[in-house]
């Protein structure tokens, strides 16, 4: 069996256009983009460039962009940065139960400064309600913050109708797009968000570059302070080159959106169909991301079923400790029983999957169960 992968919600290959656009920072565009010569004028052309692509998928202008060193950095910058340049108008935070560690632990550290933190909770499909947001919010609330979508399910949140209501009540929203841009059509502007965190390595493009979408007029700290870079939000000279690889890979974004879905699909269909009540979806059945596919083999351990196939990479819902099964946070949230979450496994395929490889982990599946 050949090696097969599937866990593109975890990182993604370098797309070959990435590469490609890449290639003359390699050689030829050494410069500083600030200086003003000859070296760094084009260099400058291509970070512009580069924010051009990336402000285009999301339905916004290249100003409101800002280039960081991935999901985490600008997620750390969205809460902290807001935080401590508004707590004069109060101190407190909405978020969900079911964020990523990149949102958790910022809050978290914001608790221990003097920050008030509510947590959301889910419904049995991983999704928040709008309404449970609107009842968290209080005089001194000053940001809500929910992911687009989630990492470990791949179910889609009512974003559009939570935005709705931050605008209503004048409260800065953000969300972390990390895995949904690249997957699903995201416009800031029909999602009513102030701020949204983009990861390069979630959409074909390199490791260490993210973004953040900084709506204007929304007043954040800089976590980095010096010489202005970023319209005076993240200090230090830009990283032009891993830059340009996350404008080609917005620039190229979108385009298998049905085909993967149709793979996704065939998947979920080809495990009912051999395991039938042996097998669970976790997650919302329609509103989830067309790649992302966690399922659940009732009574089995997870990590059991992958460590017989080697040759397969994809995810658990689960950790082993001793001998026993600890379901992850998300999972637990949604309130899955034991007997069913410790055997799920999170499958996210994406633009290089094929059937044939789907066949062959069904094939493998199958004769270890």
């Amino acid at each position: 069996m050949k090696k097969i992968y599937f866990d593109y919600n975890a990182s993604t290959p370098l797309a070959p256009e990435v590469v490609d656009a890449m290639q003359p920072l390699l050689h030829d565009y050494f410069g500083n983009p600030s200086a003003l010569h000859w070296a760094g004028k084009p260099v400058k052309e291509q970070l512009h460039n580069a924010r051009k692509q990336v402000s285009e998928l999301i339905g916004c202008t290249p100003s409101e962009i800002t280039f960081t060193s991935g999901g985490s950095e600008a997620n750390n910058l969205a809460l902290k940065g807001l935080y401590f340049k508004n707590q004069h108008k109060g101190n407190h935070i909405i978020t969900s139960t079911i964020e990523h560690p990149a949102i958790m632990n910022p809050c978290k550290f914001l608790e221990k400064v003097g920050a008030r933190i509510t947590y959301v909770g889910v419904d049995q499909f991983g999704r928040v309600s709008p309404e449970e947001v609107e009842k968290a919010i209080t005089k001194d609330t000053i940001l809500i913050t929910v992911m687009h979508s989630n990492n470990e399910t791949g179910t889609l949140q009512p974003i559009k109708e939570i935005g709705e209501i931050a605008e209503r009540y004048g409260i800065a929203f953000h969300t972390d797009a990390s895995q949904s841009v690249g997957k699903v059509p995201v416009n800031v502007n029909e999602l009513k968000v102030d701020m949204l965190t983009i990861a390069g390595h979630k959409l074909y493009a390199p490791k260490g570059i993210g973004a953040l979408f900084i709506r204007d007029g929304v007043e954040l700290e800089p976590l980095i302070h010096g010489a202005g870079h970023e319209n005076g939000m993240r200090a230090g000279t830009e990283n032009t080159l891993l830059a340009v690889g996350l404008g080609k890979a917005c620039e190229i974004a979108g385009t298998p959106f049905g085909k993967i879905k149709e793979l996704t699909d065939y998947f979920w269909n080809q495990l009912r169909d051999e395991f039938g009540e042996s097998v669970v979806l976790n997650g919302h059945p329609e509103d989830r991301l067309p790649n992302t596919l966690n399922v659940s083999f009732v009574r089995r351990v997870g990590q059991d079923i992958l460590d017989k196939i080697p040759q397969l990479a994809a995810s658990t819902g689960s950790a082993c400790h001793a001998g026993s099964i600890e379901l992850s946070p998300v999972l637990k949230e949604m309130k899955v029983p034991e007997e069913i979450g410790m055997g799920a496994i999170r499958f996210s395929l994406g633009r290089y999957t094929t059937k044939e490889e789907i066949d062959t982990v069904i094939k493998s599946i199958k004769e270890i169960l």
